[in-house]
């Protein structure tokens, strides 16, 4: 399993963007799949634990938790933040992806997720504002970048 700790070992300066983003807001959005494989979309709320996880939760019995029990594949997208008429103001946004490995249910039956991550993405604007930025690390590759003017 690569946890949150392990990809701040590897690419710290990404790891503290993508935190960055993910702190702007109270609830991310989540992807799951349905059980005829299609997606759904959901609200939550992301931890980043004192022991290096990055966590989800949800309510008991919750559809999102449903899908994940069943297929733990997830992707999760930072809150979002309006550009402003320019785009220049934008803070950029983060994104991860991976495999839900359920924890035990809490007593009130809530579940509770930790990532076995597989991507972690910043898209930004760079320092001048003249090009958008795309960082990506994945499992066994070094940190890419990519930039569009």
């Amino acid at each position: 399993m690569v946890s949150w700790r392990d990809v701040e070992r590897e690419a710290p300066e990404l790891v503290a963007r993508v935190r960055e983003a993910f702190a702007r807001g109270k609830h991310a959005t989540m992807a799951t799949l349905r059980a005829d494989g299609s997606p759904r979309i959901s609200g939550t709320e992301v931890e980043f634990t004192h022991d290096g996880q990055l966590r989800l939760g949800s309510m008991a019995g919750a559809v999102k938790a449903r899908d994940l029990l069943r297929d733990p594949r997830v992707a999760v997208h930072s809150p979002t933040v309006d550009p402003g008429e320019d785009g220049a103001d934008w803070p950029g946004e983060g994104k991860v992806a991976g495999l839900a490995v359920a924890r035990p249910p809490g007593e009130d039956g809530a579940h509770a997720f930790d990532l076995d991550l597989r991507e972690v993405v910043w898209t930004g604007l760079d320092e001048a504002r003249s090009a958008l930025v795309i960082q990506s690390w994945h499992p066994g590759r070094r940190v890419e970048e990519h930039r569009r003017t």
